[in-house]
């Protein structure tokens, strides 16, 4: 038997060597075009990240510098707007107030008031003189006082006088209201009244200036002014003398310079913001103290009223205010309407023309596509001519004047263009537009 050495044993802890992997030319190409095309994608994506960051930034740039351009076109545009905003009209016309003159109660002058007393019809409502102010004071609010001077057909003195300070100084508004009232009915009445004391002019235009109205150099006021407004009798103001103008036929308080006076007064009121909402009672005062004059008269008041008004306004958009207040239709209005255009007109031009064509021939000279050239002004004058020519139908009759203001429209028009960002500039080649085709069909 064999003993254990004979036999040795495998021992199965031992591993046997791996054969080496031989690696072969093909396996080396093929890395190596693998590695270089992870290479390439590498670099690839490099440059399109920063293409990417390029246009980014110059996105960034572009946007950057389109944004600075649109706040330069928006400040602008707002300077612009600005500029047309602030060119408005308006003129504060009032200043400070002076103190208006003492009410004196009427009671103890008055023949009428003491016949009334002492009559029958008193017995009735029993009023006594024991009551002071408030036995006066509400005959006039209850209107008793009207109807008392009506049936008696007599205006004392103290009456008129008392009546009339009421309608221009008092506080009070239904004292006011009434004393306005009872003259309205006074001048407007049929019946043939006897009235002791009528106020003049003078008695007006110092109410005026109590109120702090400017008389002269408006052109200086500032609309945005802080001083005081005018007093609150101006409304009463304004409808005594609508209604004294009314009754010249009765009442012929006013000479001819004083009524030329006060429709300059009347259409300057237009010019103060601060009477806008008095816009109806203006225009009808207007009407009434345009018709006080004769026809006679106003042949000559008219050129008159039209070289004062030119005078007194400034020479900003206020010329425009104030010629298209006056909006009668009737022939004085017109008249004067086209006079007052003509004379503000030939005023911006220093009075170097006189005559219709030669007005027309400054303005056809004008070069409109100078950037130099005011067409602010350019504006203005565009109203006025507007105003000036068709408010008397001047080119009906007329072909060359016809002509030479279809030039001018023209000229307005065609040497704007609509990329012009000048003040105004969309305003006249807008406004020309507009009246050449109105005047195409005249």
């Amino acid at each position: 038997m064999a003993s254990k050495d004979e036999y040795p044993t495998i021992n199965s802890s031992v591993v046997p060597k791996k054969r080496k992997k031989i690696i072969g030319l093909d396996e080396l190409v093929a890395d190596f075009y693998k590695e270089q095309s992870k290479n390439v994608e590498k670099e690839s994506k490099r440059a399109k990240a920063a293409k990417k960051k390029f246009l980014l930034e110059e996105q960034d740039m572009k946007e950057a510098s389109l944004s600075k351009l649109v706040d330069e076109c928006h400040i602008q545009m707002n300077e612009m707007s600005g500029e047309e905003e602030s060119s408005e009209w308006g003129i504060q016309l009032f200043r400070d107030q002076k103190s208006p003159p003492s009410l004196v109660n009427p009671v103890e002058g008055c023949g009428l008031l003491k016949f009334f007393l002492n009559s029958e019809l008193n017995s009735l409502v029993e009023l006594s003189l024991e009551n002071g102010d408030s036995f006066i004071e509400g005959l006039l609010v209850d209107g008793w006082l009207t109807k008392l001077v009506l049936t008696y057909r007599h205006v004392e003195e103290s009456i008129a006088v008392w009546t009339y300070n009421l309608v221009l100084y008092s506080s009070n508004e239904k004292l006011r209201t009434s004393a306005c009232d009872f003259w309205c009915v006074i001048l407007s009445s049929e019946k043939e009244l006897k009235i002791d004391w009528f106020p003049n002019y003078s008695e007006l235009r110092r109410a005026l200036e109590v109120y702090g109205f400017l008389f002269s150099n408006i052109g200086a006021a500032n609309a945005n002014s802080s001083c005081g407004g005018p007093a609150q009798n101006i409304i009463s103001w304004i409808k005594f003398v609508t209604a004294a103008c009314q009754f010249r036929s009765k009442w012929s308080v006013f000479s001819t310079s004083e009524a030329e006076e006060l429709v300059e007064v009347i259409i300057c009121f237009f010019l103060d913001r601060q009477l806008q909402g008095l816009s109806v009672l203006l225009c009808e005062c207007t009407q009434a103290v345009i018709g006080y004059f004769t026809d006679k008269e106003w042949e000559v008041s008219c050129e008159k009223v039209a070289k004062s008004l030119a005078c007194r306004v400034p020479k900003d958009l206020n010329c425009i205010r104030v010629v298209e207040c006056i909006s009668g239709v009737d022939d004085r209005n017109k008249h004067l309407r086209s006079a007052v255009a003509f004379e503000i007109l030939i005023g911006f031009f220093d009075y170097k023309a006189a005559q219709h064509d030669e007005v027309l021939r400054l303005l056809i000279a004008i070069n409109l596509k100078d950037k130099k050239c005011d067409l602010y002004k350019m504006y203005i004058y565009l109203m006025l001519t507007q105003n000036w020519l068709l408010s008397e139908n001047l080119l009906e009759n007329n072909v060359v004047l016809k002509e030479m203001y279809g030039l001018y429209l023209r000229n307005c028009c065609c040497q704007i263009s609509s990329t012009d960002l000048r003040t105004f500039a969309s305003k006249v080649r807008d406004k020309a537009s507009f009246f050449l085709q109105g005047a195409s069909k005249i």
